[in-house]
């Protein structure tokens, strides 16, 4: 039992809560790149970005893992993110800051599901069952590759208008 639900619902939430901040994070990339102001969709990002890491603490585990280490440079990152954001306003060079951040919020997010879908999904599992096959490699790197140009371009053409 976690939070009074049973491992599975909790896992479940976890896991719905982990794809509406991935969602949101993709549509924030959009804004970055089309000089939106950042509302609604940011918000949701960064509240669902948060409560996904924090959610991901909350099951029965004992020993550090990769999914804890993540956990905790998720939360390093998103501590950096939301003072870039909140504090500082995205003022000078904060609002690079805050690109970067989120950008690598939303690839550890990502990463996270890429890692996921070769781990439970039968048909993905078949083409990278340990995970060191080149499928999942692939399915890896490119993602990385996507991230770091999106958020280049994020960083060179967010100039929101005031």
């Amino acid at each position: 039992m976690v939070l009074g639900m049973s491992l599975s619902t909790f896992t479940l939430l976890h896991v719905i809560i982990s794809l509406i901040a991935i969602a949101a994070g993709y549509v924030v990339v959009c804004e970055f790149l089309n000089s939106k102001r950042l509302g609604f969709w940011n918000t949701l990002f960064l509240a669902t970005t948060v409560l996904t890491t924090v959610t991901g603490f909350m099951f029965p585990n004992l020993t550090l893992t990769p999914a804890v280490i993540t956990g905790i440079i998720s939360t390093v990152i998103l501590l950096i993110a939301l003072y870039a954001f909140y504090a500082r306003h995205m003022s000078g060079k904060w609002r690079a800051t805050y690109i970067v951040t989120a950008m690598i919020a939303l690839w550890l997010n990502s990463f996270v599901l890429v890692v996921q879908t070769f781990q439970k999904v039968g048909f993905v599992k078949a083409l990278a069952p340990t995970q060191s096959e080149p499928p999942f490699l692939i399915a890896q790197v490119a993602l990385l590759i996507l991230v770091i140009v999106l958020g280049f371009l994020a960083v060179r053409r967010y100039r929101p208008a005031l």
